[in-house]
């Protein structure tokens, strides 16, 4: 299991995380409802990069990083979170055996 960073941001209604290593995202009512989306996601990405030739990870570029902390409603109180966040990639560690 790889760690991963992770930003949290606080929307209107529900929380948004968002993993630096390759900009998937997820969403929840909660921080650890957002990070558990994240996880999903991340093992879902790996599952499709082990089977689709296609398919590439990158970081997220920094002004995909500033667009994510700035959108949304100024009237509500900016709230981030910095996480280091554990996922499996095992499918990805098991094409490149």
């Amino acid at each position: 299991m790889n760690f991963y960073t992770v930003i949290l941001r606080k929307s209107a209604d529900y929380w948004v995380s968002l993993c630096l290593e390759n900009g998937l995202v997820g969403q929840g009512e909660t921080q650890e409802k957002a990070i558990e989306k994240l996880k999903e996601a991340i093992e879902s990405f790996w599952e499709i990069y082990r089977d689709q030739a296609n398919i590439y990870t990158s970081p997220i570029p920094i002004d995909e990083l500033h667009e994510f902390l700035t959108v949304g409603d100024s009237e509500t109180p900016e709230t981030y979170e910095l996480r280091k966040v554990y996922a499996s990639n095992s499918h990805f560690e098991n094409k490149r055996r």
